[in-house]
């Protein structure tokens, strides 16, 4: 899938959770941004053949779960 895919992730509260989803979904192949929004608890992905498994697992590798 290209372009922009958006996970809400609920667990998220601080500065670590940010910084920690976004190494770990950075690392993803085709990603090429990563935005974390601590309010809306929303992470936006924008990329090339983002592979929706492998972005929910990164996320999952940096400790929550995305809804």
């Amino acid at each position: 899938m290209d372009g922009v895919v958006t996970y809400t992730v609920p667990e998220m509260t601080c500065g670590h959770c940010k910084a920690a989803v976004t190494r770990e979904v950075s690392a993803v192949a085709g990603v090429h941004s990563v935005d974390v929004d601590l309010d809306t608890k929303l992470v936006t992905v924008t990329g090339e053949h983002l592979d929706d498994e492998a972005l929910r697992a990164a996320i999952e590798e940096a400790g929550y779960e995305a809804a």
